[in-house]
C-alpha cells in the first residue's frame, strides 16, 4: 500500500477519528501536525491539486480569523494560499494523502473509500 499522510490537528474530533481509523486498520501513516509544522506554499498547492479544489474551498469559514480578514471577498488563489501558510488554523482538516489523491475526511467515509 502507498504511504499515507494525515494533516492532523489533535484537538479536532474528526481528525482524531481519522487517525484512529487508520490505526485500527493497521495502516501506517505519517502524521503532519500542520498547526506546529506549517505546510509550505508548495505543499499547499500540491495538496490542493490532489484534492482537486480551489484554495477557497479548503478554508475553514467558521474560524474567527476568516471573518477578521474578510476572506469571503478574496478570490485570488495565490493570496489565499499565502494567508493559509501564515494562518494554518484556516486549513480544513483532516486531510489524508495517498499518492496522487487526497481527501478531507469529513465525513469519515471519504477516508474509508480512499483506503479500500
Amino acid at each position: 500500500m502507498q504511504e499515507i499522510q494525515i494533516w492532523h490537528n489533535p484537538r479536532c474530533s474528526k481528525s482524531r477519528a481519522a487517525l484512529e481509523l487508520l490505526e485500527n486498520k493497521n495502516i501506517n501513516s505519517s502524521v503532519l501536525k500542520y498547526l506546529e509544522q506549517t505546510p509550505s506554499k508548495e505543499q499547499l498547492k500540491d495538496v490542493l491539486s490532489k484534492l482537486n479544489m480551489k484554495a477557497s474551498e479548503l478554508l475553514r469559514t467558521s474560524e474567527n480569523i476568516y471573518k477578521e480578514l474578510d476572506l469571503e471577498n478574496i478570490n485570488d488563489e495565490e493570496k489565499l494560499i499565502d494567508i493559509m501558510v501564515l494562518n494554518p488554523i484556516l486549513i480544513e482538516r483532516p486531510i489524508i494523502i495517498k499518492g496522487d489523491i487526497a481527501v478531507i475526511a469529513r465525513p469519515i467515509e471519504k477516508l474509508e473509500e480512499l483506503i479500500k
